[in-house]
């Protein structure tokens, strides 16, 4: 199947860090800071939205790979923010230029690959 999917394509996904996005909560850190991993998280969420209107029924995307640094920390009850753009298609494999901001600064940065999966396939494969 061909997906007609374009470099440029962009999301932004967003929320308020809590004391549960914390490294200290989610067991990444010992301090309340939001944490690296929810960091990637809301970038991953950002790169998945980015295309998923644009694919057919049935099919959506996995992450694959992750290469994040988490350049700044920021303080619980602060908005952050994450910003994908896809910046190469091959086939079905997806990579994502990914950055992170709060009120006041960039956060994070790097790249994320995702790759297309036919959802009933996939799910049927691991059973």
């Amino acid at each position: 199947m061909e997906f007609n999917l374009v470099v440029g394509l962009k999301e932004k996904q967003e929320k308020t860090v809590t004391m549960n996005d914390t490294a200290k909560v989610f067991g990444s850190g010992a301090a309340e800071v939001f944490a690296t991993p929810m960091m990637i998280g809301l970038m991953e969420a950002a790169s998945m939205n980015a295309v998923k209107r644009y694919l057919p029924e049935g099919f959506s995307t996995v992450g694959i790979s992750v290469n994040i640094k988490h350049i700044s920390a920021t303080a619980v009850g602060k908005r952050v923010w994450a910003e994908a753009e896809l910046v190469e298609v091959d086939r079905k494999r997806l990579v994502f230029k990914v950055d992170a901001y709060d009120e006041d600064k960039k956060i994070g940065e790097g790249t994320h690959e995702r790759f297309i999966i036919d959802e009933s396939k996939f799910m049927g494969n691991l059973k």
